[in-house]
């Protein structure tokens, strides 16, 4: 156990307080294991080592002589030796038992408390859960999610990774994360996909555009106009070019950017118009410029989450996902363009 306690030591600046008590009761439990030593015969040692009374000891644990003789018995045979010197009159530690009973204490409070912490979070009383998600989700419908898990769950602390979709796949095949929102990819290798809805790209104009005054966009009077757009390797941009080249166009991009935000502002002060998932309409009225739907080519992709095919999640991912796929209408939290270009009340 001297190791163990040098371990412990060492990994105690490092790793998070539930990360250490599961190491806490992986080490007990594996000590239990070696020397062949229970919970319930190290709380009887412990009884008659404090009180240096068998019939004192059991009326503490509430349990018969005959069971506390034989648990102490069971345990002096898998040490290999007498903890105890009994007579007529007095029972006392052997040297083995002092040394015993100066580790039971601590043996016991570290299993109780990462036993209490472990129920704490089965229980959703405590806990944490990381998730990724492409940014354009991240940013616009995400947090009202995460409003709905709150309610319910207001302890458990969530860490969003805003990534761009294929590092979001990769953060869940590396079991850096527990859960994934992104766009539906074209393969996916030992993950599961669950879908929320199909999200429908929509144009962004500036608010004087002459494309404003029509009920919906063609692609070719996009590419008529200058064109701004994400960077490689965003998922937008992706789709976008595929969707040019299905209308038979090259995408051209005379303006590119890494974030949304810069998307929508460049756009409102005229610099050019985009195409952007439709959940980011009401980010794009926000930042000044105007949505429409668009005709022809539909550029529309399931959005959802993914996890592990190969990990179980944890209690808190689980409540989380739950949450997420319990969403009826995930459109109805991503308000779609009204005519004219601006987002509908909500």
């Amino acid at each position: 156990m001297v190791g163990g306690r040098w371990l412990l030591v060492n990994v105690r600046w490092s790793l998070g307080k539930l990360d250490l008590l599961i190491l806490i009761f992986s080490i007990i439990d594996l000590f239990s294991k070696i020397i062949g030593m229970t919970v319930k015969q190290l709380k009887a040692f412990l009884a008659v080592a404090q009180t240096l009374s068998f019939v004192q000891a059991c009326e503490r644990l509430h349990l018969s002589q005959p069971a506390l003789s034989l648990a102490i018995k069971a345990l002096e045979n898998s040490l290999g030796g007498p903890l105890f010197v009994r007579s007529s009159r007095s029972v006392q530690l052997t040297p083995e038992g002092e040394v015993l009973l100066a580790m039971a204490p601590r043996l016991l409070a570290d299993w109780d408390n990462a036993r209490d912490l472990l129920r704490q979070h089965f229980e959703l009383h405590i806990g944490r859960v990381s998730i990724a998600a492409i940014p354009s989700f991240a940013g616009n419908l995400l947090p009202r999610a995460l409003s709905l898990f709150l309610r319910d769950y207001p302890r458990i602390s969530v860490a969003v990774h805003d990534v761009i979709n294929e590092e979001v796949l990769e953060m869940i095949q590396g079991g850096r994360v527990e859960l994934g929102i992104a766009f539906e990819p074209y393969g996916v290798d030992r993950l599961r996909f669950s879908p929320f809805y199909t999200d429908r790209f929509v144009a962004v104009v500036p608010p004087g555009s002459r494309l404003r005054g029509g009920d919906a966009v063609a692609w070719s009077e996009l590419a008529a106009e200058r064109f701004i757009t994400l960077q490689r390797p965003s998922a937008v941009r992706l789709l976008l070019e595929r969707a040019f080249a299905e209308s038979g166009r090259e995408l051209a991009a005379d303006f590119e950017c890494h974030q949304l935000a810069t998307l929508g502002r460049m756009v409102a002060h005229g610099l050019g118009v985009s195409a952007v998932p439709g959940f980011c309409v009401q980010q794009m009225v926000e930042l000044g410029a105007c949505c429409l739907p668009l005709h022809g080519v539909r550029l529309e992709r399931r959005i959802g989450l993914f996890t592990s095919a190969e990990r179980r999640l944890s209690t808190a991912a689980q409540a989380l996902c739950e949450v997420l796929l319990g969403i009826a209408d995930w459109e109805q939290l991503a308000p779609r363009p009204a005519a004219g270009g601006r987002a509908p009340q909500a």
